[in-house]
């Protein structure tokens, strides 16, 4: 790999992966906790405010995609860390199901890993292209592994509207990295693909 694709593959791997560690710390204690929590009784009701997460990303990873390709990765990647974080502070304020629903819903509008996927397409070669897709992964699977470690002992310490704080410091984390992969020159990306009108296969340019 390219000094540069390397560069591109860990700056965004460490976007993803501070985003997902911040998702990912709260699923292993986010039910028990939810039982001292008005309407936590409810197995339905915790179920949805786990979810809703996953059902709003579902709901937006295409068109945010499809924005991504109109105006720019970079900025659609900065709202979704934006929405990232201002949902955590609106759930970690809150004590209430019903407001911390809210909170995971507007996390999810930050759909941006099919944009983030994108980027870093856009900034390698296809000969190096799965090896950089697969550093993305191998963070996501290792901040999984972390937050099953340290998710029990940081809910004992800093409780759930800690956890969520920190949620939010993460998802900061992860806006300072973009902030500084912004200000570095970038390349323009080694290929774009463009669908011609008279040809049932797609053709490759490059820059």
């Amino acid at each position: 790999m390219e000094r540069s694709e390397l560069r591109a593959a860990f700056a965004l791997s460490g976007i993803f992966a501070l985003r997902m560690l911040g998702l990912f710390l709260i699923l292993p204690v986010f039910s028990m906790h939810a039982k001292s929590l008005p309407g936590g009784d409810q197995a339905t009701l915790v179920g949805l405010a786990l979810g809703i997460y996953g059902m709003v990303q579902a709901c937006l990873h295409i068109p945010l995609g499809m924005l991504s390709d109109k105006y720019g990765r970079r900025p659609v990647v900065a709202v979704g860390l934006v929405l990232f974080v201002l949902g955590a502070l609106i759930a970690a304020s809150h004590d209430d199901l019903a407001w911390i629903t809210v909170g995971r819903a507007i996390q999810g509008a930050g759909a941006i890993s099919a944009a983030i996927t994108a980027w870093l397409a856009d900034l390698t070669r296809e000969e190096t292209r799965t090896r950089s897709m697969a550093m993305v992964g191998g963070s996501i699977a290792l901040t999984f592994a972390l937050s099953l470690v340290i998710a029990a002992p940081l809910h004992e310490l800093i409780g759930l509207n800690g956890m969520f704080y920190l949620m939010a410091l993460l998802g900061l984390g992860a806006t300072a990295m973009l902030t500084k992969r912004s200000s570095r020159k970038e390349r323009m990306p080694f290929a774009r693909w463009q669908w011609p009108t008279s040809s049932h296969a797609p053709c490759r340019q490059t820059r």
